[in-house]
């Protein structure tokens, strides 16, 4: 089989496997939505509602039917074009969403701005240093990594916000407005995404510079006097390109994920504030809306790193 159509193959595995997965998580995020205590019925009347009045108001918002039968409903909607509506402020939830989805794009972009450099040097002091250096880069990593994204918030606010007066300590957005009319918004929650990301991406590529630059023929270009940025380029690159990929799918993902925290933490009006808001209120179109698109994002995400890091394989395999 040649390297094009095992390329070819691998693309049409992939993109299945994402559909599938797709249809899956759609699944999952409908029931696991439904599964919260209480629902919107309850949360519209409050503690003082009887049985009967619960009971007609389920009927109406369509809450007294199968869950198989609202997630099925929900689905063939949401192919349409059709997002439902709130709950809680019959609102459709495209509107909600829009906004909300902007704001959070924009964010997450400039923190994997920040974090795909922060990566590729951390992950290249690791690899490509001396033992005694590489030790105390990956612990370094290891360290940053693991530190919870509430404290890494806080932190970050207590320095550049409380101690230094850099920066605004929280992110509001003016209503309506975007979050490019005020940069400094954003370098807080984005700092706060990516120095967690960029420190466990560096040390996931760390792994593959290493196993890269211990290669046969990393030595023998070394043997034959080839050192520096040279070296990396031309003899390690090729072979941590694939993982790099991989590396920087599943960073992004993270970001996307982790974002909820951090907009909730600093007030920023994201697709993360807006699911606590909507979980809180047992909004469950909104919930499993904003549900959606994260998990769609992520599986989106994954199978294009998939088919990029394939094509790089493939590449690589030709020189």
């Amino acid at each position: 089989m040649s390297a094009r159509s095992s390329s070819a193959r691998t693309g049409s595995l992939v993109l299945v496997r994402a559909a599938a997965t797709a249809i899956v998580v759609s699944a999952v995020v409908f029931a696991a939505v439904s599964a919260l205590p209480s629902d919107a019925a309850e949360t519209r009347t409050g503690s003082r509602a009887d049985a009967e009045t619960l009971r007609q108001l389920r009927e109406t918002l369509g809450l007294d039917a199968p869950l198989w039968q609202r997630w099925g409903q929900w689905t063939a909607a949401i192919l349409r074009g059709d997002w439902g509506r709130s709950l809680v402020t019959d609102r459709p939830v495209a509107d909600l969403l829009l906004p909300r989805l902007e704001a959070t794009a924009v964010l997450t972009a400039a923190a994997v701005l920040i974090a795909l450099p922060l990566m590729f040097a951390l992950g290249w002091a690791i690899g490509g240093s001396r033992p005694g250096w590489a030790r105390r880069w990956a612990a370094l990593s290891t360290t940053v990594s693991s530190i919870p994204q509430v404290v890494v918030v806080a932190g970050l606010v207590l320095v550049l916000s409380a101690l230094l007066g850099w920066l605004p300590p929280v992110s509001l957005l003016l209503p309506g407005g975007s979050p490019l009319d005020r940069p400094d918004l954003l370098v807080l929650p984005s700092l706060a995404l990516a120095l967690p990301a960029a420190a466990w991406g560096g040390g996931l590529l760390g792994g593959a510079v290493a196993d890269a630059c211990a290669a046969p023929h990393v030595r023998d270009a070394v043997a034959r006097g080839v050192t520096g940025l040279r070296l990396h380029v031309r003899h390690v690159l090729p072979f941590v390109l694939s993982p790099a990929i991989r590396a920087a799918a599943t960073l992004t993902a993270g970001t996307v994920t982790a974002a909820a925290v951090v907009e909730t933490m600093l007030g920023y009006q994201g697709l993360g504030e807006l699911l606590v808001t909507a979980v809180a209120g047992r909004d469950t179109p909104v919930v499993a809306a904003v549900g959606l698109i994260g998990a769609l994002i992520v599986v989106a995400g994954t199978a294009l790193a998939d088919l990029a890091a394939t094509a790089a394989d493939v590449r690589r395999e030709r020189r």
